[in-house]
Formats: structure tokens, C-alpha cells, sequence
């Protein structure tokens, strides 16, 4: 008879979880989102004779307490959904830091096997990890692999069958001895709780103390709804917490993490690790002597970040003229078969010219996030994280805040939505809020494609350079507006960031070629929906009203008169054929230009952008950018796709072979100032609406709205003084 065993798979992050989660259940995992949150729920199914597994792989947390949404979604997980046994998975290479997590776990009571990933690693640095003598100590399973090659899978499988027959779904907490000022405390406190049936029916009595203790804010929340004890047990821990703070000027959640890290060194120190005598300074920390340097340091970073900007801005220009000209190929065929009317005009301005215009950028894209990646997965990213923290602490930022802003963009290609929601990781609220409003600022994947474009067009011989100085730019924008922040609406002190730096790995193929593919494919994926939609609204807005049939027709009269005129020059001047057809077209092509012109400027986009171009007008932007930045504010893509269609539909040739960087590069609105305060002033400017709405749900909507004005207020200042500047200049 086949039965299902539930899984939980937990680890803290970079520890490989996720990668031996996707080695067991393959094909079989499914993303979702856990009811009311973003964070990310996958599930998946593994099947071992007659018996089922059904798994589910937790957020990566370093513990379990609140201090993130990822570490109480993972501890409620375990808590209310009650799985048959937990994998934690653990880096052995950090086996100290790894096991403080899983002697968190152990206090719960769930059943767990313990994953030794990365052993590969270990023995190269020389290091002998005796797992049996592991499991001995601490009476629970241990199994040694190696996650991004599969290693382990079947017999991790394997002892996950055999604990859950073992265990047959019953918890056992251990107790850590948390010494003579804590125990007697957490004795009365549990006694209490077991009288009171206090939330017994949920959690154990003795590891609730311990959360109370440790001020656990999902706990305290929780306890004050179930009854009045919570209020007896606070005034205890307040006690206690203000004895300890007089007395050894220490408070009580320092002293559980520091009995937590002892009993896992008592373990670790009776043989379960050692080295080999002549073991020398291993790979990474070679690497690190430049890499981190202080002076080197910053040169590589610099030097990595060219590298990628040359690479993507040249051999990326190859494919993306052959994805341009395919959609060229594609707006001829609907010129040809489309009769012509707004049908054609819809398919051909509206939709191949305007989301084939953000389709083309794929190819520049797919280069910049491939390489991404590469230095993610191989440990550099986290260096950068420690680079950039020296920097940070004088503007009023916290090193915490370095990733959130590099998965925002801080090396093109991010998104401020993930950027936005991994400030959670901010303990204090004050640092996190800075980050959060400061995120928006760096160029996401969206911003990349229109710098790409606008790059093209006014810096074609000098591509990576632009986008560098952009990215410096950003990076810049970020310090001076946290450090004004931080002086004055979210005034307070910084606190200290530590972080322990992963080993260097070289990445594999696959896991480079699948979360590339991730990333590229939720570019399409926001092309073919938000885009597609935008790009429709937009041709609507730059189509209706029509040009009225009275102002048709006075062209109409202009072009019979410059044929009367040209027939009469070319019979006074004894011109030929041919000489009098190419005088005739370049004075209708003329014509043609205007009415199109005219014909767009009289719709309700050309209309608005005319309107709003009395104020934009100081910060030097055209007309066409002015609807383009307002349709952007759904997603940046929009601002390509929205220029692409007003030049497609301001042309006499909507057909032309001309690219649209070639279309905007000969429109007379742009000047070089100009350009520079569009590039600020979209680097700059209100975040799309799906970040906005991400922070209204990680902070509020008073902030999300301050964010939004304050950002724009903010940029268009700064683009009319650089535009002011520049013409001045």
C-alpha cells in the first residue's frame, strides 16, 4: 500500500537547498506564493519504491526567529503544517554557523536529517568532517553530498523514509542548557504556560519561554491574542532582561545564541572536524587578498563591471540587429497584407513596432543577466556586498542594504520589486526604509532597455562607457539621497553588519543556462502582457481623435500645388523625367512629413504631451518623451515601445528600414542636454506601479506615496538643472 510522506526542506541561504530540492523532485516542482504574502512557496514529489514524498522547499533563514518574513514563514511551515521529517540542509564548509539553524530545529522537536552539502569543497580545503560520529552526537541522521551534482539524493531519500517509519509522526524537543540566570526563569515561565494551556496546542511549553525570552515579535503578537498570561509573561522577561543589563551588561537573547553556538562547539570539538597539518590558505582566501582589497578591491570591481558593459554592448549588437530586421520583416508583411486603416496601423505601429521594439533588447539582455548570474553563483556578489559596506555606513545605509540594491539594479539588469522585498533582511526600520525608497533608483532590467535604446541612438561608438558612467550615476544618486534621508525624515543611528563571506564556486552550465532563462523569460513574459496591453492603450491614445477631414484636406491642396509648381519649374528649366519626379518627391515627402506630424500631435497622446511639454520643456525634454515617461510608469519597457510607436506613426514611412535609435537620433527635439536630463530623470524617476505597490505592502501607503511624489519632484529638479546647466554651458 503506497503512503505520502511529508517533507520540509530548510537550510540557510547559499547553503545548496534549493539546488538538492531541484535535483529530487525535477520535473515535478511547481512555484506558488503562500496565501497573503510574496514569498515564494515550491512544492514538488519524489517517489522511492512504494513509497510517495511529498516536499516542500522552505525560504532560506539563518534561524527561526522574526526576524524576517522568509524565518516566520519557514517556522510556521514546520509549526501548523507539522511535516513528517525536515531536510536542513548545511554548508560544511561553515559547519559552526550551518548548525545553529538545525539545534533550532531540534528544540522545536520535528524529526530532521541533517544534509552535509558541499563535501566536495571540504576535502579540497583539506578538512575531514566524521559524519558518523556526527549523527552519534546528536542522535539524528547525516548524510554527506553534493547538491549541484545530484550526490547523496538517493540516500538522503532513503534515511527520510527510514526516520519517518522510526518516528511515526512524534516530536521530541531537546533541551539546551541556557545557564544558571536563564533556566530557573524558563522552568517557571514553562510551568505557567503548561498550567495555562497558553498556545500549548500550538507550540511547546519550553520553547515558547525560550521565543518570550528572546522577544520573538511574531510570538509576542501572537501571545497577546490568546489570553492574559502574555502580559505576566512580558513583565518576566522585562525583569529579567533589566537584571542582566545592571548586572553583566548583557540581555537574554545573547545569552541563548551563545549557549546555542556552545553546545554546537561541544559537539564539533570532540572530533567531529579536522584539518590537515600542513593545510594552506585555501582557494577563496587567496582570491580575497586582491579581490576584497581595499584599493584593489574596488579597481577589479570597477574592471568586472566593464568587462560586462563592453561584452553586452558588442557582441549583443550582433543578434539584436537580426531580431530588429525580423521584426522589420514582420511589419513589411502586415504593410503588405493588412489592407490599409487602423488595422494595419494597430498591428504594425501599435503592436510589432512597439513590443518588438522591447523584444529586440532580448539578446542584450540574455548576455548582461547570464553574466550576472555567473558572478552570483560564483561567490562574487557577496564580495561586492562587503566592498560597498565601508561606503555605506557614512551615508546612513546598513551593509544589509547592498544586496537589496544590487538585485535592484546596482549591476544593471535587476528588479526593484525583489529589490524592495529582500530589504526585509533590515533589522532596523529606519536603515530598511532608506533602502527601500533609494531601491527604485538603479537600473532594473526595464531601465536597461531603455538606456540600451537611447544609448544606441546618442552614443552608438561609445555604449559601455555610457551605461557605465549610468550605473555610477545611480550608485551615487542612492548615497546622497539615503544620506538626506537619514538626516532628516528617518533620523537614527546605523547599526553594525556583520556577514560571512561563501566560499568561491564555480558555477555550472546548467544552473547559469536555467536562471538566466528565469529571468529572460519574465522579460518576454511582462513584453507579451503589460507591455502588449500598454503598447495598445498608448497607439489608441496617439490614433484618437482622428485628424479632422477639413485640415486632410488642406494638405491635400498643398500637394496639388507643389505638383502644378514642380510641372511648371521642371517645363521652365527643360528639366528630364527623372529630375522632375525626384524634385516632385522630396516636396510631397515634405508635406507628408508635416501631416503626420500634425496628424500625431492632434491625438489625445500628442495633445497630452504638448500639454505636459510647458513644464518639461525646462528640462529640455520632446514632446514624444513626455507620453512615452508617463506610459513608462506601468512598466520602464513601455517608455521603448511607446517612442517606438510615436516615430512609427509620426513618419511617412512607417515601414522604413530605419531603426528606432536611427528614427530618434535624425528627430530635431533632442539636443545633448536633453539627453542627458531624459537619462537622469528616468534613472531617477516614480518606480513602476508593481514596486510602488510593493512597498505600500512592505512598509505602508503613506511611504509608497511619499516615495512616488518625492522621487519625481526630485528628479525633474534634477533634470531641468542638468538640462539648464548644459544648455548654459
Amino acid at each position: 500500500m503506497s503512503k505520502t510522506i511529508r517533507v520540509a526542506v530548510s537550510g540557510q541561504p547559499n547553503c545548496g537547498k534549493s539546488t538538492m530540492f531541484n535535483a529530487i523532485t525535477g520535473a515535478t516542482a511547481r512555484v506558488g506564493n503562500y496565501p497573503g504574502i510574496t514569498v515564494d512557496r515550491t512544492e514538488g514529489s519524489y517517489q522511492l519504491g512504494d513509497t510517495s514524498f511529498a516536499l516542500v522547499d522552505l525560504p532560506g533563514t539563518y534561524s527561526l526567529s522574526a526576524y524576517s518574513m522568509e524565518e516566520v514563514v519557514a517556522r510556521d511551515v514546520i509549526v501548523d503544517e507539522r511535516p513528517d521529517v525536515v531536510i536542513n540542509m548545511l554548508d560544511a564548509t561553515a559547519l559552526e554557523r550551518s548548525l545553529y539553524l538545525a539545534v533550532q530545529l531540534m528544540e522545536i522537536g520535528v524529526p530532521i536529517v541533517l544534509a552535509l552539502n558541499m563535501m566536495d569543497e571540504v576535502r579540497k580545503k583539506g578538512i575531514r568532517i566524521d559524519s558518523t560520529k556526527l549523527a552519534e552526537l546528536l542522535h539524528v541522521p547525516v548524510v554527506e553530498c553534493v547538491a549541484r551534482e545530484g550526490q547523496g539524493k538517493e540516500e538522503l531519500m532513503q534515511e527520510l523514509k527510514t526516520l519517518a517509519e522510526e518516528t511515526k509522526g512524534e516530536w521530541k524537543p531537546i533541551q539546551i542548557s541556557y545557564g544558571p540566570d536563564l533556566e530557573p526563569v524558563l522552568d517557571e515561565m514553562a510551568r505557567k504556560i503548561e498550567a495555562a494551556r497558553f498556545m500549548t496546542d500550538r507550540y511547546d511549553a519550553r520553547w515558547l519561554a525560550v521565543k518570550y525570552l528572546e522577544q520573538d515579535e511574531a510570538i509576542l503578537k501572537a501571545g497577546r491574542e490568546a489570553g492574559p498570561l502574555a502580559e505576566d509573561m512580558e513583565k518576566t522577561v522585562d525583569e529579567l532582561a533589566a537584571r542582566l543589563e545592571k548586572a553583566k551588561h548583557t540581555y537574554p537573547e545573547a545569552i541563548i545564541a551563545d549557549s546555542r553556538y556552545a553546545f554546537v562547539n561541544s559537539i564539533l570539538d570532540q572530533g567531529v572536524i579536522s584539518r590537515e597539518e600542513d593545510l594552506n590558505l585555501d582557494f577563496s582566501d587567496k582570491w580575497d587578498k586582491v579581490l576584497t582589497h581595499k584599493i584593489l578591491g574596488p579597481l577589479c570591481m570597477f574592471a568586472i563591471m566593464g568587462v560586462l558593459f563592453y561584452v553586452t554592448f558588442t557582441i549583443g549588437a550582433y543578434p539584436q540587429n537580426w531580431m530588429g530586421d525580423g521584426f522589420d520583416l514582420l511589419a513589411d508583411l502586415g504593410m503588405r497584407y493588412i489592407p490599409a486603416g487602423l488595422a494595419q496601423s494597430l498591428v504594425v505601429s501599435g503592436i510589432i513596432d512597439g513590443v518588438g521594439a522591447v523584444l529586440s533588447f532580448t539578446p542584450l539582455i540574455m548576455i548582461m543577466f547570464s553574466m550576472l548570474v555567473f558572478l552570483e553563483d560564483l561567490g562574487y556578489m557577496g564580495r561586492v556586498a562587503y566592498m560597498l559596506d565601508r561606503i555605506f555606513r557614512a551615508f546612513g545605509l546598513h551593509g544589509a542594504s547592498v544586496m537589496p540594491l544590487i538585485l535592484s539594479g546596482g549591476l544593471p539588469g535587476g528588479c526593484a520589486v525583489i529589490g524592495v522585498m529582500s530589504a526585509r533582511t533590515l533589522r532596523s526600520p529606519k536603515e530598511r526604509l532608506a533602502t527601500i525608497f533609494t531601491a527604485p533608483f538603479m537600473i532594473c532590467g526595464a531601465k536597461t532597455t531603455a538606456y540600451v535604446m537611447l544609448i544606441a541612438a546618442f552614443f552608438p561608438a561609445h555604449g559601455a562607457l555610457a551605461m557605465f558612467i549610468l550605473c555610477m550615476t545611480s550608485w551615487f544618486f542612492v548615497l546622497m539621497v539615503s544620506k538626506l534621508l537619514r538626516v532628516t525624515v528617518i533620523r537614527g543611528p546605523s547599526t553594525p553588519f556583520v556577514m560571512e563571506l561563501p566560499p568561491y564556486r564555480l558555477p555550472t552550465f546548467s544552473g547559469i543556462l536555467k536562471h538566466t532563462w528565469e529571468r529572460v523569460w519574465q522579460f518576454i513574459e511582462k513584453a507579451g502582457t503589460v507591455i502588449f496591453a500598454a503598447s495598445v492603450l498608448m497607439w489608441i491614445l496617439m490614433t484618437f481623435p482622428q485628424y479632422p477631414a477639413d485640415k486632410v484636406a488642406q494638405f491635400d491642396a498643398e500637394r496639388k500645388a507643389a505638383t502644378v509648381k514642380v510641372e511648371s519649374l521642371a517645363a521652365a528649366q527643360d528639366l528630364s523625367a527623372k529630375a522632375k519626379q525626384e524634385m516632385l518627391q522630396k516636396r510631397l515627402s515634405k508635406i507628408d512629413e508635416d501631416q503626420a506630424s500634425a496628424t500625431l500631435q492632434y491625438s489625445a497622446g500628442g495633445r497630452l504631451g504638448m500639454a505636459i511639454g510647458k513644464i518639461t520643456k525646462y528640462a529640455g525634454f520632446p514632446w514624444e518623451a513626455n507620453i512615452a515617461l508617463i506610459g513608462a510608469f506601468a512598466a520602464k519597457e513601455v517608455f521603448v515601445s511607446t517612442l517606438s510607436t510615436a516615430y512609427s506613426m509620426g513618419s511617412i514611412d512607417p515601414d522604413s528600414a530605419e531603426s528606432l535609435s536611427e528614427k530618434i537620433r535624425a528627430s530635431p527635439g533632442w539636443t545633448l542636454p536633453g539627453i542627458c536630463s531624459v537619462l537622469v530623470f528616468i534613472l531617477l524617476y516614480a518606480p513602476c506601479m508593481v514596486t510602488v505597490v510593493m512597498i505600500a505592502r512592505e512598509s505602508s501607503w503613506g511611504w509608497a506615496l511619499f516615495t512616488l511624489g518625492g522621487s519625481l519632484v526630485f528628479s525633474f529638479l534634477v533634470a531641468v538643472a542638468i538640462y539648464q546647466i548644459g544648455m548654459a554651458l
